[in-house]
């Protein structure tokens, strides 16, 4: 696999590309590494430019120097793999409920693949103002998974839209509280008085 040509293809022929993915048997740890790792070490360099080097107002103070960007990309990177890892099993385990084939591998290639725009998106982060905007990235990732359900996880016309909607609700939960596990840890929470940079 080219990541380039993978990147290109998911974003531009989703439809061709989950064909091609679908006979594919790559592993989790496989894709993980050989894909996602790659890219979510591209978002923490840009994340780590972003608010080492440029850095951003917030409220009454200003994010930005070497700790911030080097707490920030940690956060982006460890929350970059862990959450497609976490994303995978929610899918793989919500798959039964969906009349969907239960197998890790493939979950973890439609949660990989389709987390695509939103590793791109993170590469906005070098301008932090703007790295929200990177954020928007992701809802074509959306799209894109409920495009990869039937190749990948033989999910019925019928059962897509709410296996989607139900892996969105539960993946609410698991990043905002992996959010506020990654942001006590490194002391990068912003709310209420929880800064220590």
């Amino acid at each position: 696999m080219n990541i380039i040509e993978r990147i290109k293809n998911i974003i531009t022929n989703p439809k061709s590309e989950w064909e091609k993915i679908n006979i594919e048997e790559e592993t989790l740890s496989a894709v993980i590494t050989k894909y996602v790792v790659p890219l979510a070490l591209m978002g923490a360099v840009a994340t780590f430019i972003g608010y080492g080097f440029i850095g951003i107002d917030h409220q009454f103070f200003r994010m930005e120097g070497m700790e911030w960007g080097i707490k920030m990309a940690v956060v982006q990177i460890i929350s970059s793999i862990v959450g497609v890892i976490v994303t995978a099993y929610v899918v793989d385990a919500l798959a039964p409920s969906f009349s969907s084939t239960k197998n890790i591998n493939k979950s973890a290639q439609l949660v990989a693949y389709s987390f695509t725009p939103a590793f791109i998106g993170a590469l906005l982060y070098i301008f932090p103002a703007i790295g929200w905007l990177g954020g928007l990235f992701g809802l074509y990732g959306i799209y894109l998974m409920y495009l990869g359900l039937e190749p990948l996880k033989k999910t019925p016309e019928d059962k897509k839209v709410i296996y989607l909607v139900v892996t969105i609700v539960v993946l609410i939960v698991v990043y905002a509280i992996l959010g506020m596990i990654l942001g006590t840890v490194l002391g990068t929470r912003i709310s209420g008085r929880s800064i220590n940079i």
